[in-house]
């Protein structure tokens, strides 16, 4: 043990950053202790984000695939399909005590200490957990994020009527009309759940555009997509109050260039505006760090803070608010700490909406790459792919986008139902620094929707 600390290492926060820095920490030979109020680990994303999200988009995709008559082209007639929504919770809620389960298996395992309760600083190297002080000579910060609030409407998860992504998943019933405030991802996964189950859904977006900093040629075709399956998309539309009455709720919206205003009228309201980094309650005053105008974390390319022997990782810190950016962060943290090399190319992070089709980037969008100088895109539509075709799955296309004088992938974009997995392929290529003839000349199984 260091410099008689009790621990080497306290991981304040257990989601994907936390709960993987704390155990890369161990098994490095550092004593470990990770800090987590709630009652499972796992933070966000295992508890009331990734994991139960990805449990009803899967068990909706089913239903729906069930119901519709969608596989009678295929000889399968289904007759009398109906939803057991009490199930469909019961199932994700398996899934997330499963892994949640798992992550406190890996702890005791590798030694890792989980201290329960709420962390804030005492000093720079001092923490309160609970009732209890520690201290530790290296602190890593993985408190996560939380859902941005809209002002003029307030949530009530548990009326069920004003929620937020965490309510939005264990609705008792399929609303009759379900109104997302957001065109961004948690809403339009969230939006889809409910919509193949039977809601009417209407999406309200700020913008001009769903899906904020993607590719716009992949927004717009995605708008096309989701107005085909049954959405109501509304842009350029701005929410200015909500009410309650009667277990329904109220909207008042107007353009978001300004102009007359009217009201919407919903059985439920998602609020899925993006999300803010957990920092209140740290009391990081007292270990002399600042936020910057972001209300982030600064840190170094080794995740280092303004603080010596304060770390951060995650959703806390700059980048997309991704569990496997924070993961891979997490990694390398840890491995700096132990005077190591950990690397993150925050380059290669790819992106993944889990609709249907999926929707899923790496690198640069086509905009910014054109403004960084002279590139060129190749587009081939899954519409001419022989799998997809005899799938019936074709909707979507591959873009690549590489530099014109080196061939270098600088981006790759996707849609198809399978995007998430494909887009892995793009990530391994650009981080050998491959060239879009590297790709074309890699043999690929026929008939695959990769190739």
């Amino acid at each position: 043990m260091a410099d008689n600390f009790d621990y080497d290492v306290l991981v304040i926060g257990s989601g994907p950053g936390g709960y993987v820095a704390a155990i890369r920490a161990a098994q490095l030979g550092l004593k470990t202790a990770c800090a987590e109020g709630r009652e499972t680990l796992g933070g966000t994303c295992l508890n009331v984000g990734c994991i139960p999200s990805k449990a009803m988009l899967h068990a909706s995709e089913l239903f729906a695939e069930a119901s519709s008559g969608a596989l009678a082209k295929f000889g399968i007639d289904i007759a009398g399909a109906s939803l057991n929504l009490d199930q469909m919770h019961a199932e994700k809620a398996k899934a997330v005590k499963e892994l949640t389960g798992g992550i406190e298996y890996l702890f005791k395992k590798n030694k890792v200490e989980w201290l329960k309760g709420y962390a804030s600083f005492e000093s720079a190297n001092s923490v309160k957990v609970g009732d209890r002080s520690v201290t530790a000579k290296n602190i890593v910060i993985a408190t996560g994020s939380s859902v941005t609030a809209l002002p003029g409407v307030s949530v009530d998860n548990d009326a069920h009527v004003i929620v937020d992504s965490t309510g939005a998943l264990t609705l008792p019933k399929v609303p009759e009309h379900l109104v997302v405030i957001g065109g961004g991802v948690i809403g339009l996964e969230l939006g889809s759940v409910w919509l193949r189950l039977g809601a009417k859904v209407t999406v309200v977006e700020y913008l001009d555009q769903i899906l904020p900093g993607m590719d716009e040629e992949i927004r717009t075709e995605s708008a096309k997509l989701f107005k085909k399956q049954g959405f109501t998309i509304r842009t350029g539309t701005k929410v200015t109050g909500a009410t309650t009455a009667n277990g329904k709720a109220t909207l008042t919206v107007e353009p978001a260039k300004g102009g007359a205003s009217e009201t919407i009228e919903a059985d439920v309201v998602l609020v899925a505006i993006g999300r803010r980094p957990n920092v209140d309650g740290l009391a990081l005053d007292k270990a002399g760090l600042l936020l910057n105008a972001r209300g982030q974390i600064d840190t170094d390319h080794d995740f280092r803070t303004a603080a010596p022997g304060i770390w951060a990782i995650g959703d806390v810190i700059a980048g997309p608010m991704l569990a496997h950016k924070a993961e891979d962060e997490g990694v390398a943290c840890a491995e700096n700490i132990a005077s190591h090399t950990g690397i993150v190319n925050h380059a290669v992070i790819p992106s993944v909406v889990y609709t249907m089709p999926e929707i899923a980037g790496v690198g640069l969008t086509e905009e910014a790459a054109r403004a960084l100088g002279e590139i060129k895109v190749g587009k081939f539509p899954f519409m001419a792919n022989s799998r997809a075709k005899t799938n019936r799955d074709t909707d979507g296309f591959v873009k690549v986008i590489a530099d014109a004088k080196s061939d270098r992938v600088l981006g790759v974009w996707i849609i198809s139902s399978l995007a998430g997995t494909l887009i892995a392929e793009a990530c391994i290529a650009m981080e050998f620094g491959a060239t879009s003839e590297d790709i074309a000349y890699t043999s690929h199984a026929h008939p695959t929707h990769a190739e």
